[in-house]
Parts: C-alpha cells; sequence; structure tokens
C-alpha cells in the first residue's frame, strides 16, 4: 500500500500543476529549484516525504533540455528521499518526434529520454497524446498514456459549427481524426503531405471532400505552425468555407503565432499541455482547454490502484 499522495511540479509549467492540485483538494508540495551561475540546476524538498506517493508534474517543454534535466533531478531528490513510488507526470513528452531512424546515422532520441526517465528512478509515467502510441513500450515502467479527446470533443461540440468535415493533416493522424469525426458525426478528410526539411511539409494532394464545407484541422503537435498554414491555404483552394484548427500540444515556437495570425484560421484550439499564458497574449485567434481534470482524475485512480481505462478514450 502507497502513502500519502504527495503532488510536486516543476518549474516548466507551474500553473497546470496548481490546476490539478485545486482538482485533487490538495496542497502542492514544497520544494525550491534554482540554477547556479553556470547553469546548472538545484532541486530540494522541504517536506518529509518518507513512504509517500509522489506524483512529479513536468511537461519536458521549452527550454526542452532544461525542463528534462530538471525532470531527472527531482526524480532523484524523491527517490533517495524514500518516496515509496514516483511517477512522472508529463502532459507533454518532448523528442516524442524521434521516435525511429528514419535515415541513416540518427539516434532514437524518444528511446533515449525514455531510458533517461526509468534509470533516474521513476516508479511509472503518466502522459497525454504521444506523437507515437508505441513509444510507451520504450519505457521499462508502466506507461498510462491518456488522450485529451474528451477534452477536444467538448471544445468542439460547444463550437456547434455545421457542416462539419475533420481533417487529419497527414496519414499518421488519420486514426485521431477518424475517432473524433465519428463522435461528432462528421466528414473526414486526409491531406496528402512531403516533408522536405525538418518543420517544413509540403501539401500534396487533399483526399476528401471540402467544397463548401467547414474544416477543422485536427493534430497532436502544433509547432512552428508551417505545415498547418500550408494545410489552411490548400483547404481554401479546395473552397473550404470556415477553416479551423485544433492540436493537443500548442507548442507554437518560432514564427507560429505570426502564421497563425496571418492566415484564414479562424481559432485554434489547444490544449494547456504546455505553458499557455504568453501565447494568449500574442495570437487572438488561441482557444486553450484545460487538461488540469484529466490528469487530476488519472493521478486519483492510480493512487486509488482503480481503473484508469474508462479515461482511455
Amino acid at each position: 500500500m502507497y502513502g500519502e499522495v504527495r503532488i510536486f511540479g516543476g518549474r516548466a509549467h507551474p500553473a497546470l500543476t496548481r490546476e490539478i492540485c485545486d482538482y485533487l483538494g490538495v496542497s502542492q508540495g514544497n520544494s525550491r529549484a534554482f540554477d547556479f551561475s553556470d547553469g546548472e540546476s538545484f532541486f530540494q524538498i522541504d517536506e518529509n516525504v518518507r513512504g509517500a506517493d509522489v506524483f512529479v508534474v513536468q511537461p519536458t517543454c521549452r527550454p526542452v533540455n532544461d525542463s528534462l534535466m530538471e525532470l531527472l533531478i527531482m526524480i532523484d531528490a524523491f527517490k533517495r528521499s524514500s518516496a515509496t513510488r514516483i511517477t512522472a507526470v508529463l502532459p507533454y513528452y518532448g523528442y516524442a518526434r524521434q521516435d525511429k531512424k528514419d535515415r541513416p546515422r540518427v539516434p532514437i532520441t524518444a528511446k533515449l529520454v525514455a531510458d533517461l526517465i526509468s534509470r533516474a528512478g521513476a516508479d511509472r509515467v503518466l502522459t497525454l497524446d504521444l506523437h507515437a502510441s508505441q513509444i510507451q513500450g520504450f519505457f521499462d515502467v508502466p506507461v498510462d498514456h491518456l488522450f485529451a479527446a474528451p477534452v477536444m470533443l467538448d471544445a468542439i461540440r460547444e463550437m456547434a459549427i455545421p457542416n462539419l468535415v475533420i481533417v487529419s493533416p497527414d496519414a499518421g493522424g488519420v486514426e485521431r481524426a477518424r475517432a473524433i469525426a465519428k463522435r461528432m458525426t462528421a466528414g473526414l478528410a486526409i491531406v496528402d503531405k512531403r516533408r522536405i526539411a525538418p518543420n517544413e511539409a509540403e501539401v500534396m494532394h487533399i483526399i476528401g471532400e471540402v467544397a463548401g464545407r467547414n474544416v477543422l484541422i485536427l493534430d497532436d503537435i502544433i509547432d512552428t505552425a508551417g505545415t498547418l498554414t500550408k494545410t489552411v491555404e490548400a483547404l481554401a483552394a479546395r473552397g473550404a468555407e470556415r477553416i479551423l484548427a485544433a492540436g493537443v500540444h500548442g507548442i507554437l515556437s518560432g514564427r507560429a503565432l505570426q502564421r497563425i495570425m496571418e492566415s484564414p484560421l479562424e481559432a485554434v484550439l489547444i490544449t494547456n499541455t504546455t505553458p499557455v499564458e504568453e501565447k494568449l497574449a500574442a495570437c487572438s485567434k488561441l482557444r486553450v482547454h484545460s487538461v488540469a481534470s484529466l490528469l487530476g482524475e488519472a493521478i486519483h485512480r492510480i493512487h486509488e490502484n482503480s481503473s484508469v481505462s474508462s479515461l482511455f478514450v
């Protein structure tokens, strides 16, 4: 039997940690973290966690390497402080896009990061919308892989978009788009694209009827928004009416916000798996929906050793 549940957060996304604690009705654990002048990270737990069931909330988002290193240091600190179980809560799993050898002499960094988290001392992992589901198998500890589909479904239904077609921006996202389209009783279209460089793709064909329809592009990650805006242009050229987009992880790096503002996109739905405050201030088209209750409920069920399967939709 595990001890009392304790929620701790790193510096990557303190707002989400507070939301999760509010949902669970618990106080956030006391800790402190800072960087030495040479950039080394320091972390200390400021309360007794011996025998506790500890959940460490830390998306490995920008700055990715700093967030990842802080996560590893935190896990090590809890392990050496005799926590009974340590669960790494990763709302966003960085390096997930490097999940295979798609060209000669490249690493499989998603596997490397999984090994680092396991070796640091995590007993299990709770994560959300991995870029590829098989990444679960990269870990040597149990993984609870949740999906933000319920959050996205509620958000799309609230918008009450008539004559809707869900668009998958590539072949890899067809299963995700089909599941949403089925639940919305909406049409489905697929974009055939070719990746010509990192963060850059060219739209070749659109499979499905979009002319005169309202379309919503559904993806797991929106990063630089280059591919997204090219997809928008292709859909507009095919006669699509209202064009919206939704992405679970709104990374929105580089010129992403500028591209979205300059595009015909009506709105972009994202979740708060990564910090969103500055992005909202810079882009009026963003619509943010919280995953705190989804993650909080999963944490509650894991702690109580009850089923999490009903959250896997």
